[in-house]
């Protein structure tokens, strides 16, 4: 079992920043591969960011390309979602996940290891 607890939602104004945290424990040696999905009202979950723990290799969901940035601090299992020049369509539940192997990195179905989420609201 591996445990994941987000942190570092908010509300912010158009073109703001925000830091995701997600601070895994237990049986993380069984995983490699986080992503960040986000799932708006009435809407579905998307796919936004994946990393593997490995070697640092990422993917981006196009509409965050260039704005957001993935990454991990191994010693601390901590994965980091830096969230830039941020829009009101990103206003959603943050929700970080965990598997164990990086094929098929943007399809949430093959996660299984699901954090509580975090609420992050851009205001415009």
């Amino acid at each position: 079992q591996v445990q994941l607890v987000e942190s570092g939602g908010g509300l912010v104004q158009t073109g703001g920043s925000l830091r995701l945290s997600c601070a895994a424990s237990g049986r993380t040696f069984s995983k490699n591969a986080m992503g960040w999905f986000r799932q708006a009202p009435g809407k579905e979950r998307e796919f936004v960011a994946a990393i593997r723990w490995s070697d640092g290799s990422t993917d981006y969901a196009n509409s965050v390309r260039g704005r957001f940035t993935i990454s991990r601090d191994n010693a601390k299992n901590t994965v980091y979602l830096q969230m830039n020049n941020l829009r009101p369509e990103d206003t959603a539940v943050y929700y970080c996940a965990a598997k164990r192997s990086f094929t098929t990195p943007r399809a949430a179905r093959d996660y299984d290891s699901w954090g509580q989420g975090t609420q992050v609201t851009v205001s415009s």
